[in-house]
């Protein structure tokens, strides 16, 4: 059992465990004295976004580092993507990224990259753990190997022309009216001048941080602010991102939403036709729609699915030659260019494809129906609830009725206190019954 890290890290509200100044030090010194291998000047690279607490884990990190004999590089805020770019550019031992992604300002979180680019196994951070736990007195540097720190100059300029590269030579957006709603979050610069900097008219909106109003009414977790953006300024397109900016979903030029699953959809058919896709497919997780699936089938093509977590997702794709792999939210891991999910260069891909056809959004992103799904959360405290016998039993006959003819996803939530209930078939009505009555037994069991 893990003690801190999540399905993405370490994550909870600022100032209370397990996000406090204490713990994230701690981090520090256990994750650093774990990549401190060899002779070498060792390197840490931090981001983070625009959250209020960031002011306060970052210096803590900073001193966990320097105290075990890593150098680290302040990048500050930027997207989780490009700290992942920045640690394999910069030849770091670690990457960090702090930000809670999608939740409110008031939680923070702990994201670690290996030096590869890649987001650390289960194994490595059961490894922190233990480190944490285990007297870290014992690994700090004698005062002459202390580490120091610094602040990277440039860095939104190098992230910007490593996200412009991933677009074809010669191709620009001349022509595109793009609505970039960033979250009040860690893209708030850097995507809307790399839109413009491709030729798009750019109407950038969550581009004014404060420190509390990242996620809030804005960004791919309340995307109908962009949707009505979209429709405000007669755009071709609108692109939300969350507040860490490795997640987007996108709305066409009517308003309509644009999942993660129709985005890989559109991803997948362009690859194929380019014979550029590998692995004659892609990778989703269990909570992808059925009709993604069956899209992909008269490809000629196969979905491979995973548990929840892009990381699972990115290791499924690396293990088996993908290229292309995400999750319906709209995490999209294009690893010819990334490590991780990108929701900017994500976004270029959709916008190349509108150029290259030279159609209206609607007619180039809704690519399947997808089946009815139905997904609702329940909160419970204590001890969890899908060991009681009811529960097991209430999804038992599920499964029963549903056959066939639908799936259903029964988990617990990896960030919070959450059970997780998803079901998705041929009748909605169905589907709207049995997700009702699982959650009401799982409500009396919580």
């Amino acid at each position: 059992m893990r003690k801190y890290f999540g399905t993405d890290g370490i994550r909870g509200t600022a100032n209370t465990a397990p996000m406090t100044p204490e713990i994230a030090m701690r981090v520090g010194m256990a994750a650093g004295r774990h990549f401190v291998r060899g002779d070498h000047r060792h390197r840490v690279v931090i981001g983070k976004d625009t959250r209020l607490s960031g002011y306060m884990f970052e210096p803590a990190l900073t001193a966990g580092f320097i105290a075990v004999g890593m150098d680290v590089i302040l990048a500050g805020p930027m997207p989780t993507p490009a700290v992942a770019m920045l640690t394999k550019s910069l030849r770091a031992d670690l990457g960090v990224m702090l930000s809670a992604s999608h939740n409110p300002y008031c939680d923070n979180g702990i994201k670690l990259f290996g030096p590869d680019g890649y987001k650390l196994s289960d194994e490595v951070e059961l490894e922190i753990e233990r480190r944490m736990e285990n007297g870290l007195d014992k690994y700090l540097a004698k005062p002459k190997d202390l580490g120091r720190a610094k602040r990277l100059d440039d860095v939104e300029g190098r992230y910007i022309e490593f996200a412009k590269s991933t677009v074809p030579p010669g191709l620009t957006f001349d022509g595109l009216k793009v609505v970039i709603d960033c979250a009040n979050g860690a893209a708030y610069k850097v995507a809307p001048t790399v839109l413009w900097e491709l030729g798009a008219d750019v109407v950038p909106v969550g581009v004014t941080p404060n420190g509390f109003n990242i996620n809030d009414g804005c960004g791919s977790t309340a995307p109908e602010f962009m949707c009505e953006q979209v429709v405000a300024h007669g755009a071709d397109l609108g692109i939300a991102l969350d507040g860490d900016a490795d997640r987007l979903l996108v709305a066409d030029e009517n308003g309509q939403l644009i999942d993660g699953d129709q985005l890989m959809a559109l991803i997948a058919t362009s690859w194929a036709n380019r014979q550029c896709l590998k692995g004659n497919g892609l990778v989703a997780t269990v909570m992808s729609n059925l009709g993604l699936e069956r899209y992909v089938e008269t490809l000629g093509l196969t979905l491979a699915r995973t548990q929840v977590g892009d990381r699972y997702v990115v290791e499924h794709m690396r293990a088996n030659g993908f290229n292309l792999g995400g999750e319906q939210s709209g995490h999209i891991v294009l690893n010819d260019f990334t490590t991780t999910g990108d929701g900017l260069i994500a976004a270029l891909q959709i916008l190349s494809v509108l150029i290259s056809r030279g159609k209206v959004a609607s007619e180039v992103c809704h690519l399947f129906d997808p089946y009815p799904q139905l997904l609702e959360n329940v909160r419970f405290n204590g001890r969890d609830p899908l060991q009681d016998n009811r529960v097991k039993e209430a999804i038992r006959d599920a499964e029963c009725a549903l056959g066939k003819s639908g799936r259903l996803v029964i988990r617990k939530s990896g960030t919070e206190p959450l059970i997780r209930v998803m079901a998705e078939g041929e009748d909605e009505a169905q589907i709207k019954q049995i997700v009702r009555s699982i959650c009401a037994v799982v409500h009396t069991a919580a």
